[in-house]
């Protein structure tokens, strides 16, 4: 099982980044995909998820903000980040079903 999550940057408060995860080795579209962040300091937190039907939830501080969307037949699970804050900056990793994670991609917000 492959993850690969990419689009991490830097940007300014206020801006947007958008974060693609491609999967390789899994059934893709029977996984429920998710996006989680580690600040510095911090430990590792949901941030957004998405089941296999498409049904959505965000933790409550980006609700509003993100965007997390999948498309099935490229295997890729995308998290649209707009408004951003200097409290997003974290690593952001990409999640399939319980076990199965990616290599982080940093994501820093500059006031």
């Amino acid at each position: 099982v492959q993850l690969q999550a990419s689009g991490g940057g830097l940007a300014q408060a206020g801006g947007s980044l958008r974060l693609t995860c491609k999967a390789s080795g899994i059934n893709f579209k029977i996984y429920e995909m998710g996006w989680y962040r580690q600040p510095p300091g911090k430990q590792r937190e949901l941030v957004a998820r998405i089941t296999s039907r498409g049904t959505v939830n965000y933790t409550d501080s980006v609700e509003g903000r993100f965007t997390i969307s999948r498309d099935n037949a490229r295997r890729m699970v995308y998290l649209q980040m707009n408004s951003l804050e200097p409290e997003d900056t974290a690593v952001y990793f990409c999640k399939a079903g319980l076990n199965h994670w990616g290599k982080g991609t940093l994501v820093t917000v500059s006031s």
